[in-house]
């Protein structure tokens, strides 16, 4: 009884850490600034956007929500921003000092360069 006990507590634990781990954060340069959906001022009062970056060799896509109030000249395309994701959750600001909360939703792996061959001679 006690070795399944232990077992459980160790898995537990390994799984606790694993996902203690996926949180990630830094500086980055904002990639693309979207709309997204529609308002119809009774249910949906302010616009999403979703914005894309690049973090540790993945494309990120996170949505803003529609609660909150966000003008499209607070994030400007191709400036730095930084940024904070724990899971699907995430947080952006702006060089500007605009903050955001958002839902991930969308990561894609970047694609693999080649390395550049030797010239043939």
């Amino acid at each position: 009884m006690r070795k399944c006990f232990g077992i459980a507590l160790l898995v537990m634990v390994l799984a606790m850490t694993a996902a203690a781990g996926s949180k990630i954060e830094g500086t980055t340069t904002l990639k693309d600034f979207q709309p997204a959906g529609t308002t119809d001022k009774k249910t949906h009062k302010h616009q999403q956007y979703d914005l894309s970056f690049v973090a540790q060799d993945k494309q990120y896509t996170c949505r803003t929500n529609e609660s909150e109030s966000l003008k499209a000249t607070d994030f400007v395309v191709g400036s730095a921003m930084d940024f904070e994701i724990n899971g699907t959750k995430g947080k952006v600001k702006s060089a500007s000092g605009k903050k955001a909360e958002c839902s991930v939703v969308r990561v894609a792996e970047l694609p693999i360069s080649a390395p550049a061959s030797a010239p043939a001679h």
